[in-house]
């Protein structure tokens, strides 16, 4: 019987980052729309959609057109914050989109 040789097939993996992929304000629309489909309870994947727009934008400019620091967007939206509600709506006019209601 031939002994099989041991071999690590690994695959290499590459960080994501969806913000490298939303290049037009459509395609950002879009992205924090579906995140606002999702249940009511998840602030966090909103929070996060929010965050990956901003950085697609760009931080600093993002900060100048919404009136806050850059150091305070980035804390608003790093992982596991907690941003005012007053930040969210600074930051969706900054980036250009309007959030909705709808009958559920």
């Amino acid at each position: 019987m031939t002994e099989m040789a041991n071999v690590s097939n690994k695959t290499k993996t590459a960080p994501y980052d969806v913000a490298e992929l939303l290049r037009t304000p459509e395609e950002m629309a879009a992205y924090l729309d579906a995140w606002l489909g999702e249940p009511p309870d998840d602030a966090t994947g909103i929070v996060r959609a929010l965050g990956d727009i901003v950085r697609a934008k760009g931080m600093s400019q993002v900060a100048r057109d919404a009136g806050l620091s850059r150091e305070a967007l980035y804390l608003a939206f790093s992982e596991n914050s907690n941003p005012s509600f007053a930040t969210v709506l600074k930051v969706a006019r900054a980036i250009r989109v309007r959030l909705h209601a709808e009958v559920a």
